[in-house]
């Protein structure tokens, strides 16, 4: 008999954040809100671990007792993995097959589909899937991937495309996650990055900082003290690009939520926009109080029957195109090789955030806010439940007061541009 087991309690079980032993081999790990049990073992001189299911449909109880029977087998010289793939063997003779990775994909992106925001979204995860993985693991059964397969997978593109290569990891992970909660595979997953693929490649940030010479690079951000002349040149443009363009500035929010706004997520009455979860990074519904420029802006836009956008596009029933706003700020010298400065719409966030952190007096939390963050201490979110709305609509008032300061000391030299809506 196994000695020194049964040191756990159902308690330090729920609280666990990291690997804890029970003894004889068994263990249970930590995936988010869900427990993993574990058993641990030696084959061949190679450790092996083999999935007991998932805590607290496997009790502690059972996880104990089939941690036992695993003991028992090897007592007996039996394999414990082995002898269940066996026993799986003679019950897929009556049921059926194990799909391939490529047919388990197919299923896991029908069953996300309609989550998923962006209609983009799924036609990526299968373009990126048949590119990378369906050449090394498309016909393999899901339960015969292996973590040499994942790494065939990765390390062509790992050094050479970062952010693709990153991408794939994640989708292959969610998919053999998806294929243990259906059964077709053991739950250790061979494609899981924390505590797994991260001891094997290095971080995909700090490549990609070593590929830009030492730098991240981000969006382009117009220095915070530049943007009241430029909000002074958009303002005298005659189009729908400009005033989403001010919108988004005023705003300090993603392109996307801009441009996909509607005139029911706005409540005039409480001079606030309601972006709902569904559209939003974090997945968490976003309120951003609207400033009085904010609201003014909202009085010159175009209302058109059948289509609710702040922003209409030309295509009926359609908001204003992605390239839009890009396209307005190249008209008057800015964008990628603009004489004026590369920057681009999405980095106004980072001019309201530098704006916050060095001009304004607010707590970091509310700049945060703010910008629809989510609060990255789980302890601290559990205790901050409010929005700070009072707050944060003094704050974005002043904002818009900054931004609306105009080129006092300096004559501007307006260039309208023909902008197209397209």
């Amino acid at each position: 008999m196994a000695r020194n087991i049964h040191r756990l309690t159902d308690r330090q079980i729920r609280a666990a954040t990291k690997p804890l032993g029970d003894g004889g081999g068994l263990w249970v790990y930590p995936r988010g809100d869900a427990r993993i049990w574990i058993y641990r073992y030696t084959a061949a001189g190679k450790q092996t671990e083999m999935g007991l299911g998932g805590y607290p449909g496997v009790t502690l109880a059972a996880a104990r007792q089939k941690a036992a029977e695993a003991r028992e087998l090897r007592r007996q010289g039996i394999d414990p993995l082995g002898h269940r793939r066996q026993q799986g063997a003679a019950a897929a003779a009556t049921e059926a097959c194990v799909p391939s990775f490529t047919t388990a994909a197919a299923s896991f992106i029908r069953s996300k589909r309609h989550e998923w925001s962006n209609p983009k979204h799924a036609r990526q995860w299968t373009a990126t899937l048949k590119t990378y993985a369906r050449p090394v693991i498309g016909s393999k059964p899901v339960d015969t991937i292996t973590t040499e397969d994942v790494l065939t997978i990765l390390k062509p593109i790992w050094q050479t495309r970062t952010e693709t290569a990153k991408r794939v990891q994640g989708r292959v992970e969610n998919v053999l996650d998806f294929a243990s909660a259906m059964k077709w595979r053991d739950p250790v997953n061979p494609a899981r990055w924390r505590g797994h693929l991260d001891k094997l490649l290095p971080s995909a940030a700090k490549v990609k900082k070593q590929r830009n010479g030492g730098t991240t690079r981000h969006h382009p951000a117009m220095p915070y003290d530049e943007v009241p002349r430029f909000m002074t040149e958009v303002r005298a443009l005659d189009s729908v690009s400009a005033l989403a363009l001010q919108w988004l500035i005023l705003t300090a929010t993603r392109t996307s939520e801009t441009l996909l706004a509607t005139w029911q997520e706005i409540d005039v009455d409480r001079a606030e926009w309601v972006v709902p979860a569904s559209r939003t990074k974090t997945r968490r519904e976003h309120r951003v109080p609207l400033s009085g420029a904010a609201m003014a802006l909202l009085d010159r836009l175009p209302r058109v029957a059948g289509n609710d956008h702040l922003f209409v596009g030309a295509r009926q029933g359609r908001p204003l195109s992605s390239m839009a706003m890009l396209q307005c700020m190249r008209g008057i010298g800015y964008g990628v090789g603009g004489d004026r400065g590369d920057y681009v719409p999405h980095g106004f966030r980072s001019s309201f955030r530098d704006w916050s952190g060095e001009v304004s007096s607010y707590p970091r939390d509310v700049c945060e806010m703010a910008l629809g963050h989510a609060i990255e201490s789980k302890a601290e979110a559990a205790y901050r439940r409010g929005s700070m709305m009072a707050k944060r609509r003094a704050m974005m008032e002043e904002w818009a007061d900054w931004c609306g300061k105009g080129a006092v000391d300096n004559v501007v030299t307006l260039r309208r541009t023909q902008d197209v809506v397209v």
